[in-house]
């Protein structure tokens, strides 16, 4: 599943397919200005209120019954 960055409840940065892409991708941006790292001991690096979090792709699968026309005009 892709990850996002959210202000709240709203996405604010693309989906991506891993957590640590998302984290340079708010480097780039400048959101923050390191990337956090598992073993150091921190307080707040992204803004108050923006986090991290797994999303839900949104796809849908087309309706077996529909079919292509033969023919476009």
């Amino acid at each position: 599943m892709p990850y996002a960055l959210f202000d709240g409840d709203r996405q604010i940065g693309p989906g991506l397919p891993t957590e640590p892409e998302v984290w340079k991708h708010a480097l780039r941006s400048g959101l923050i200005s390191d990337v956090p790292v598992a073993d150091e001991a921190g307080g707040q690096v992204l803004p108050a209120g923006y986090h991290v979090k797994e999303i839900r792709e949104e796809c849908c699968a087309p309706d077996p019954a529909w079919k292509l026309p033969r023919e476009i005009s």
